[in-house]
């Protein structure tokens, strides 16, 4: 993605004054902050309070009623802005998941490399059995998103996200499972993750996260 003369000193998401709102209903009345590259930043909030909107709203899967939000110094609700590029370096974790059902575990993590990268085959899929790995799901590889868990298939969805390599990562909901007892592992993961690659990670949860400690 064309970074318009963005350097690392610079914020890597910046929201400025941001508004939206469904119909009357006003869901984001404001909102301002800038994250730095390299920073892990969760926004805590009660269902319905725009928290799942307003990451969205960075990924330009929602548009804004007014304000700013810039990714690497370009503003995602440009129009010239081509969106598809946006989203190779703004990755996602869907609170539904989003996994594809015909494909299994290990095939929806290689997809997003080999189709949209070109990465070739052999070297996404060292990458997909490493990052299966580390999500604890090697003896889950070949098994289809209806054969997993919820905390099983959200697991899945973070892996996929990481296999990107993406600037910025959004986690909607990240910990929201019945896996608590992993909640800090995986935290802990995304923080090395994102550390190790030098990326952003933002995250979206109702509760306070658990802290990790190295």
């Amino acid at each position: 993605m064309t970074t318009n003369n963005w350097t690392p000193e610079q914020p890597i998401v910046s929201l400025n004054n941001v508004y939206k709102s469904f119909g009357e209903l006003e869901v984001l009345k404001g909102i301002s902050f800038d994250v730095m590259k390299g920073e892990v930043i969760c926004i805590i909030g009660p269902s319905g309070s725009g928290k799942s909107t307003l990451i969205r709203c960075i990924n330009a899967l929602n548009d804004i009623n007014s304000g700013s939000i810039k990714v690497h110094g370009l503003e995602v609700n440009d129009s010239n802005l081509n969106k598809l590029e946006l989203r190779k370096n703004v990755g996602m974790v869907f609170q539904q998941y989003n996994l594809f059902p015909h494909k299994t575990s290990l095939e929806n993590i290689m997809m997003a490399p080999e189709l949209v990268l070109k990465e070739a085959k052999e070297d996404v899929l060292v990458k997909a059995q490493a990052l299966i790995r580390k999500v604890r799901l090697e003896d889950k590889q070949n098994n289809y998103p209806a054969e997993l868990s919820g905390g099983q298939q959200q697991r899945v969805a973070i892996a996929r996200s990481l296999a990107m390599n993406p600037d910025v990562m959004l986690f909607d909901e990240v910990t929201e499972t019945e896996y608590f007892v992993l909640e800090k592992e995986l935290t802990c993961l995304h923080v090395w993750h994102l550390t190790a690659e030098s990326a952003t990670g933002y995250a979206n949860c109702d509760r306070q996260p658990t802290s990790c400690s190295t």
